[in-house]
């Protein structure tokens, strides 16, 4: 995280401030155009990157800055018409007249040029290709289609270049000197943003802290070839998490033995180690993200894509419309969706059954919807999802407990989505047994797990600055893979088994929040009488006052209390 690197924060800090000086202060236009700087720079380093490993395995790699590139305006006025031979010539002479050298779009080689032919070179070159660079037929170039790069000043390009070299530096420094792998770069600079801003959450733009994505992670264990969603994505993180996860335990399992834990106690290893072309393939089939939000869709994309996804599958979609009809399709579903709101009645989808127009509720029931059978959840909720005794809410609890088997409840401290909102939160996990056609025989849930986290590893308040240790972190990971309904017994620990007869019973209702079931100790302490503590005040007193002095004493602390010693008796 940011506040555990000053230095970091610092620079990220400048570079926000040298955009709002510059005339660009809407948050999200600012982010956006720092994300494509920043993808720029990433895609050069991740090319130069990629030669140079097939250079040391002798294995074929084709930069994306070989040959020459044709606009598209360019080749679209090649006639649709024209025969294979009149194309082939037409696209000659066009890249005779408009071809532009693909090495000049590199960021360490225009990041040379004078301010002025900087930004004409980036404005008029290097963005669109980037818009064009997986083909005229990518979902990464159909949403960034209407996008555009709208710094308006050179001097503002190149200080912001400037910055982006040394942000990088920094964090590679940083990435040295703590074993850890290459940070999530986009993800850090739009939580900085948005805690810059005192109106960052009224639009529910918050990003899910790094390590609460790793614990669900770890909580859920995707494999390769698991398909994974999920349905409010924001700019990927869930999705990345899944990834990195993925690829780490590809590494462990080839023999990688050097790898440690992180600041947070989770072991992640970059991109590329063990990372085979079939695997990559694979991964890349089996990632899906869906958001409401245009400019959410192409900072997910791009995230991906910095992080050597060639071709993410995160679309534009309304996943509680009703346009949105995928069903029973994922393995593994990871999300943290909007916690507050409601959407148009009249558009939610007509197999969402709760009778609801709150979102927190809907997407929990549309999660349960696009898992397949045998497939799992991890979805973080307010904790009145959990205790609210509307049908609805009663209603998607009973769906969790008796159609799915509902495996934990793990409370969170309120600070954990500091400094954007201190609302009380919660992890569910939960397995789909029953269709939500079928009609459910036998209750799918025994037992629920429930943990009291009370402490993630970071202060609750807004500046979130990292403990000594891993807070609960690394204990929850461990004691959830450990469960046992007849050890996990003590409702007086941190950790407990509930059965689900006493769930579901007339005066739980369906309960889930860890208080209803905790039985609290209340240690006794045994107080001395006032007399007594009185008689050694007074003692104590006379003992540091002169015999003589005490003579003369008229009034004070010794006499008032001798009278109220009396008064007491």
């Amino acid at each position: 995280m940011l506040q555990n690197n000053p230095e970091l924060k610092g620079k990220i800090d400048q570079l926000w401030q040298k955009f709002w000086a510059g005339g660009i202060s809407n948050p999200l236009t600012a982010i956006e155009q720092i994300t494509y700087l920043l993808f720029m720079k990433r895609l050069d380093e991740l090319d130069l990157k990629r030669q140079a490993e097939a250079r040391f395995t002798g294995e074929k790699y084709t930069s994306k800055f070989e040959g020459t590139w044709l606009p598209p305006e360019q080749r679209a006025r090649i006639p649709e018409s024209a025969t294979p031979l009149e194309r082939l010539q037409l696209e000659h002479e066009a890249m005779r007249l408009y071809g532009v050298d693909k090495r000049t779009l590199r960021w360490s080689e225009f990041k040379r040029m004078q301010a002025e032919e900087m930004l004409q070179h980036v404005q008029g070159k290097v963005f669109p290709f980037l818009k064009d660079l997986n083909g005229a037929e990518s979902n990464f170039t159909h949403h960034m289609r209407n996008a555009v790069f709208i710094i308006p000043k050179p001097a503002l390009l190149v200080e912001a270049v400037k910055a982006i070299d040394e942000i990088f530096e920094v964090m590679e420094k940083d990435s040295r000197e703590k074993g850890q792998a290459f940070q999530d770069i986009q993800g850090d600079v739009y939580e900085m943003l948005l805690s810059e801003i005192a109106t960052a959450g009224k639009n529910g733009q918050f990003r899910t802290p790094r390590h609460v994505i790793k614990l669900m992670a770890d909580l859920v264990q995707p494999q390769l070839g698991h398909s994974i969603a999920d349905p409010a994505c924001g700019s990927g993180g869930f999705l990345l998490g899944a990834y990195q996860y993925i690829v780490t335990q590809l590494a462990i399992r080839a023999g990688a033995t050097n790898l440690k834990p992180d600041e947070d106690g989770f072991v992640r290893t970059s991109v590329a180690a063990a990372l085979t072309q079939d695997a990559k393939d694979v991964l890349e089939q089996t990632l899906w993200g869906y958001d409401i939000d245009q400019t959410m869709v192409r900072l997910g994309l791009m995230n991906l894509m910095m992080h050597g996804i060639d071709e993410p599958h995160i679309d534009y979609k309304d996943t509680l419309s009703k346009s949105y009809t995928e069903e029973s399709q994922y393995k593994i579903v990871m999300a943290n969706p909007p916690f507050t709101g409601s959407i148009d009645k009249g558009d939610i989808n007509e197999n969402l059954t709760l009778g609801t127009t709150k979102t927190e509720l809907l997407f929990v029931e549309n999660i349960y919807r696009l898992l397949e059978k045998g497939g799992t959840a991890c979805v973080v909720v307010p904790q009145g999802v959990l205790t609210n005794t509307g049908s609805a809410f009663k209603k998607l609890r009973q769906l969790l407990v008796d159609s799915c088997e509902l495996k934990a409840v793990i409370a969170m401290p309120s600070g954990v989505f500091k400094p954007y909102a201190g609302v009380a939160t919660a992890i569910l996990l939960f397995t789909k047994v029953w269709g939500s056609k079928e009609k459910v025989i036998k209750p799918a849930t025994d037992h629920v797990w429930f943990y009291d986290m009370r402490t993630d590893g970071y202060s609750p308040d807004d500046k979130r600055t990292k403990l000594e240790g891993y807070g609960d972190l690394q204990d929850i990971v461990a004691r959830y893979h450990a469960r046992n309904a007849e050890t996990d017994s003590d409702r007086r620990a941190q950790c407990f088994m509930v059965p689900r007869a006493e769930i579901v019973n007339e005066q739980n209702g369906y309960d889930l929040s860890l208080s209803r079931y905790r039985e609290n100790v209340f240690k006794q302490v045994t107080y001395d009488k006032p007399s007594d503590i009185l008689d050694r005040l007074i003692q104590a007193e006379v003992g540091a006052v002169d015999e003589a002095d005490l003579i003369k004493v008229q009034s004070g602390i010794v006499r008032e209390l001798l009278e109220l010693k009396g008064m007491v008796r």
